[in-house]
C-alpha cells in the first residue's frame, strides 16, 4: 500500500477546513443519562423497552425516538411530542447533576481550538437540553452551535452537517466530522464530510472499510496530525 501524499497534501499543510463534533457519545458520556431517562418513562407507561429499541434510538430526532419507543411498547397511539417533553424534562434535570467527557474528547476539542480550526457542535439534541450540556462544554469551544430542533430535517439527514459548514462558511468535502452513531455517520456521509467514527453504545465494526469512515476505539488515540491523514487520499497499489 502506498500513500498518495504530495509535499503539498503532507498531514502539516492539509488541515481540515473545520471539525464537526456530535455531542452525545461523542464529546460526553451521556447515552447513560438518556439510558436512566428512558427506563424511568418505558415503565412510568407501564411497560420496559427492548434492548433493539433502545439501540434504534440511538442518535435519532426526540418525537422519532418516542415513535420507537411507543411501537416497542405497543403503545403506538401515545403522543411522540409529549413523551419527548416529559423525557427532555427529565433529562435537564439528569444533565444539570453533571456530565462526564468521552475518554479523550477534551483533549481533542482543546487541541483542535489552539491549532485555529474551526469548530462546530452538531447535535439531534434540542437546543434547551444543549445549553445545559455546554457548561460542560464550553460556550467558547465552538463557533456554531447546531441543535436537533434548528434544523429543516434531523440525522440521518445531511441537513445538519450542512447547516453547519454552511454557517462556518467552509467546504464541507474539506471537513472531519466525529461520531459515534449510525445515524450521525450518515448524515455527515450524505452531507459530505470525511467521519471518523468512535463507537460509545452501539458496535459500529460493520462501516470498516467504507469509503469516508475511519474506525477508532478511542478519541484518545486521536490528535490534530492524525485529523489531517484522514483527509488525504490513499489506494492500494
Amino acid at each position: 500500500m502506498s500513500d498518495l501524499r504530495t509535499e503539498t497534501q503532507s498531514p502539516a499543510v492539509l488541515r481540515p477546513a473545520a471539525v464537526l463534533f456530535d455531542m452525545d457519545g461523542t464529546l460526553i458520556d451521556s447515552e447513560k443519562v438518556w439510558e436512566i431517562a428512558i427506563v424511568e418513562l418505558g415503565r412510568s407507561y407501564g411497560g420496559e423497552i427492548s434492548e433493539a429499541a433502545r439501540a434504534a434510538m440511538v442518535g435519532t430526532a426526540m418525537e422519532e425516538s418516542m415513535r420507537i419507543m411507543h411501537r416497542d411498547l405497543g403503545q403506538p397511539w401515545r403522543d411522540p411530542a409529549a413523551g419527548a417533553l416529559a423525557l427532555e424534562d427529565r433529562v435537564v434535570e439528569l444533565f444539570r447533576s453533571g456530565l462526564v467527557w468521552r475518554p479523550g474528547a477534551m483533549v481533542l476539542l482543546a487541541a483542535v481550538r489552539a491549532a485555529g480550526i474551526p469548530t462546530a457542535l452538531v447535535t439531534s439534541t434540542r437546543r434547551r437540553l444543549v445549553e445545559v450540556a455546554l457548561d460542560t462544554l464550553g460556550r467558547d469551544s465552538f463557533d456554531v452551535v447546531v441543535c436537533g430542533d434548528e434544523v429543516s430535517a434531523n440525522k440521518p439527514d445531511p441537513a445538519p452537517y450542512r447547516t453547519a459548514a454552511d454557517a462556518l462558511g467552509v467546504d464541507i468535502t474539506a471537513c472531519v466530522a466525529i461520531e459515534d452513531s449510525p445515524a450521525g455517520i450518515a448524515s455527515a456521509r450524505a452531507a459530505g464530510a470525511t467521519v471518523l467514527a468512535v463507537p460509545c453504545e452501539l458496535d459500529l465494526s460493520h462501516l470498516h472499510g467504507e469509503t469516508g469512515i475511519h474506525l477508532r476505539g478511542s478519541l484518545a488515540d486521536v490528535d490534530v496530525p492524525h485529523l489531517a491523514t484522514l483527509l488525504v487520499p490513499r489506494k492500494d497499489l
